[in-house]
């Protein structure tokens, strides 16, 4: 997965930002799993994944509170 921009998450779905969230997280624990049995080649793409799947979680929960202010 290429690093999002912050460009890219406005334009996604509330539905693709789970499931983009979904796969990172799921993504993000693989190459954990496998860079604790043998090294990866470029580690940093771990903190790429986490970092990524916090932008994704931070525009989703910034649309809940939208939504929820909006209801009020």
């Amino acid at each position: 997965m290429a690093k999002v921009k912050k460009e890219d998450i406005k334009e996604f779905a509330n539905d693709e930002l789970v499931d983009k969230i979904k796969d990172g997280q799921l993504r993000y624990k693989k190459l954990k799993f496998n860079h604790a049995v043998s090294p990866l080649d470029n580690p940093l793409t771990l903190r790429w994944l986490r970092r990524d799947n916090a932008r994704l979680k931070t525009e989703l929960k910034k649309r809940e509170l939208e939504a929820a202010k909006n209801k009020k």
